[in-house]
């Protein structure tokens, strides 16, 4: 072996290992989802079901989510896809006998109906199970059975006996790697609680991910990623609101205090509507020290502060306003804070349009939707360079790029490096 091949070995052997306890050192390796037939599913008769607030265009999707991967891979970072690595991890036996026990609904389908798609299931190479996990199947499409069903007959054919998962494209959302444990998310929405068992099983059998430990689980009370923020080593801001419940962040505290994956929670309030799902939709950092964020969230956000105590289990102080907690938290004077647009009118419309919602690649180095002129600007005039993509369709689900992506690997930075 070449001293070159050598070194090249070892660096990839480095990159193997799960650590993220930062949002924006540089980034190393990430998993995402390109879009796939499960958009395909989507009709103006389900898409308010399935979250999506217009029909997005797949095969434009997918030339959108393309880019984005290549951006990624341009800069150095290992693209993982979560279609690839699910395949791979059913061709374990194990991981293949859970994945249809996750597709399957008796209490939907009934005893009858459900054996017949179990044991078809059960037949199916690892590349069809994938899909129809993904994808979803419907009544039209289930296999042929002997007798009668009251189900089959009284559904549209059309109707879904194996839901679509259109949501999968944020990663983000199902799970979140803090330090080298994996967070499974607890998630909100009925469309969306399946998700969680496939990425269970990707990091359960795939032999990529031997070994990996969990930081909380898929059954405890409702967290979601988009709602964890990893402001600094030792320090997570977790929102509250649509999707994470109270319990859920106090839960997801208890886990990685017990853990001692850090030493300081917020847990910062935020509303509860589709506007403000998660908390990165209104704030997300861009620097070691630095965020973006809408202006109206600058003054009205808050936190209240949870630390481990001995006797209590955790200490929960406040509140107090969100960018003094986590200034302290974080052990730094204050957060320097980049608004979103440079009106009211223009702030609103892109802080729908996920001007907040960036993905760092780097110190001062992200990824943001190109159709929010102003914000992009602002942060260029703030020193942080931008890197644009196209997102009409795959944003249609109400995400950007930091939605669409789960960072497994990120190079520690402390925020006193800002």
């Amino acid at each position: 072996m070449t001293e070159s091949t050598s070194t090249s070995s070892s660096r990839f052997s480095e990159r193997l290992i799960p650590h993220v306890d930062n949002e924006v050192g540089p980034l190393r390796t990430v998993l995402l989802h390109r879009p796939g037939n499960e958009l395909r599913r989507l009709t103006p008769r389900n898409n308010d079901q399935l979250l999506f607030d217009s029909i997005p265009w797949p095969d434009r999707a997918q030339e959108e989510h393309d880019a984005f991967a290549e951006v990624l891979r341009q800069r150095g970072v290992e693209v993982l896809l979560l279609a690839d690595t699910l395949r791979a991890t059913l061709e374990d036996p194990r991981a293949h006998a859970a994945g249809v026990h996750t597709a399957v609904d008796s209490r939907r389908l009934g005893n009858d109906l459900a054996d017949v798609l179990r044991s078809h299931l059960s037949s199916v190479d690892p590349a069809t199970l994938s899909d129809v996990l993904m994808a979803g199947m419907t009544f039209e499409e289930l296999p042929a059975s002997e007798g009668g069903s009251l189900v089959r007959r009284m559904h549209h054919p059309h109707d879904f006996a194996v839901d679509p998962l259109p949501n999968l494209l944020f990663t983000r959302d199902s799970s979140v790697w803090i330090r080298d444990r994996v967070a499974i998310s607890s998630l909100a929405m009925p469309a969306r609680r399946r998700e969680t068992a496939l990425v269970d099983l990707v990091y359960a059998y795939h032999p990529r991910f031997q070994g990996a430990v969990r930081a909380y689980g898929a059954h405890s009370a409702p967290v979601e990623g988009g709602d964890v923020l990893l402001l600094a080593p030792g320090v997570l801001a977790v929102g509250v609101g649509e999707r994470t419940t109270p319990a859920g962040a106090e839960s997801l505290a208890r886990s990685v205090f017990a853990d001692d994956l850090v030493h300081t929670v917020l847990a910062v309030p935020i509303a509860q509507d589709r506007a403000t799902m998660h908390l990165d939709t209104v704030c997300t950092m861009v620097g070691p020290d630095a965020v973006v964020m809408y202006p109206l969230a600058r003054d009205s956000l808050i936190a209240y502060t949870l630390t481990p105590d001995d006797e209590k289990g955790v200490r929960v102080d406040g509140p107090a306003p969100f960018l003094d907690a986590a200034a302290a938290a974080m052990g730094i004077d204050r957060l320097r804070v980049i608004d979103t647009g440079l009106d009211p009118v223009t702030a609103e419309r892109e802080q729908w349009d996920d001007g907040n919602n960036t993905l760092a690649l780097a110190p001062g180095v992200v990824i943001a939707y190109e159709r929010n002129t102003e914000t992009n600007a602002r942060l260029e005039d703030a020193g942080i360079e931008v890197i644009r993509i196209a997102g009409s369709e795959v944003g249609s689900g109400r995400g950007g790029p930091r939605c669409m992506s789960c960072p497994i690997i990120r190079e520690t930075v402390s925020p006193t490096e800002g």
